[in-house]
């Protein structure tokens, strides 16, 4: 079943003529587990990514790329606080000591599992700046009273549940259509809305139709239901994009699109060396394309290095506070064709 626009409630209301903001809208497209190299767009020979790849042409690719570490939870971290992670300590997923413990050449570092409330959150800073702000699907930031999403700065926040739903997978066009809704809604306020996608993390979902298309180009079951899950979530940002011109957002909007950190090992990353949980290239170097219509120019290429927590500080200077401090670098100056002192 194809997801389209046509029965969003309130799309109507956000027509061509959509009021346009004072300050720009920020849509971050956040990917889970998706590896540099399964993108079309970066050379991927095995995955279709054709909304994705048209993204790449409308706006500009940051071909170095970075992770603020080699899987979920310590990159989200260091994104959403804008520190590195010695300052928030959130350094692994559950525990440092996972692995053959008596092989560790150090004593691993304490690790925590949640973002302290005490950081001050990209969401806090941008809510304080009069956005509206939101988030769709992962947080895995902790699930306390004063460390879940809502406490952090977030306004919204809507989790989807559903698995194995036959037309749903991994519940990417129900996370999408609440972005879409939560977008639709603000009337000319700013908002700030962070997807964060469970695509295309482990346990993998897709369509039928999906997995029967790579069926017949001749992956076998377990190849086919990657890039089918891969597939689908690239339909899902589709949707996204057509919204965003449908509705005549994308001329105020934002989009920065990327992913948490490198593919698991179900995806090679070659000739990237490594995968999802490890310091190597495939590990840590990620898809980042940058869109907005009319400021950023399309078709572009810069291989400055970056990191996501330098999305903290891009976005404050959006917002209208370029000084605000944080480990990162503003990229807005790049995005829009000059240069930055490092």
């Amino acid at each position: 079943m194809m997801v389209t626009l046509s029965w969003l409630p309130g799309l109507n209301g956000v027509a061509q003529n959509a009021p346009l903001s004072a300050k720009p809208n920020i849509l971050l497209i956040f990917a889970d587990d998706l590896g540099y190299m399964d993108c079309g767009f970066n050379g991927s020979k095995i995955m279709k990514t054709p909304h994705i790849d048209a993204l790449s042409k409308n706006g500009m690719v940051f071909n170095n790329a970075y992770a603020g570490a080699g899987n979920c939870a310590p990159s989200r971290a260091t994104m959403i606080s804008g520190k590195y992670t010695p300052r928030h300590g959130v350094y692994a997923v559950g525990s440092t000591t996972r692995g053959p413990v008596a092989q560790m050449r150090l004593v691993p570092v304490r690790n925590t599992t949640s973002l302290n409330p005490s950081f001050y959150t990209i969401a806090e800073a941008l809510r304080e700046q009069g956005y509206a702000t939101a988030i769709f699907g992962k947080w895995h930031l902790g699930e306390s009273q004063d460390t879940k999403p809502e406490a952090q700065g977030f306004d919204e926040y809507v989790e989807s549940q559903k698995r194995n739903i036959e037309d749903d997978p991994k519940g990417m066009f129900s996370l999408t259509n609440a972005a879409i809704q939560f977008m639709a809604k603000q009337k000319g306020k700013p908002f700030f809305a962070y997807l964060s996608h469970h695509a295309i993390h482990s346990k993998l979902e897709a369509r039928a139709e999906s997995v029967a298309l790579f069926r017949k180009q001749g992956l076998n079951e377990k190849q086919a239901l990657y890039a089918a899950c891969t597939y689908d979530f690239d339909s899902s940002v589709g949707i996204l994009l057509d919204f965003l011109k449908a509705s005549g957002l994308d001329k105020n909007t934002l989009v920065i699109f990327t992913s948490d950190n490198g593919a698991t090992q179900q995806s090679p990353q070659e000739p990237l060396r490594g995968n999802k949980g490890s310091y190597y290239e495939g590990g840590i170097r990620e898809p980042f394309i940058a869109y907005w219509p009319g400021q950023i120019k399309n078709g572009t290429v810069n291989s400055t290095p970056i990191i996501n927590l330098d999305l903290y500080p891009t976005f404050m200077a959006l917002a209208g506070n370029a000084q605000y401090k944080s480990d990162g670098e503003n990229l807005l100056p790049l995005m829009l064709g000059q240069k930055i002192p490092r």
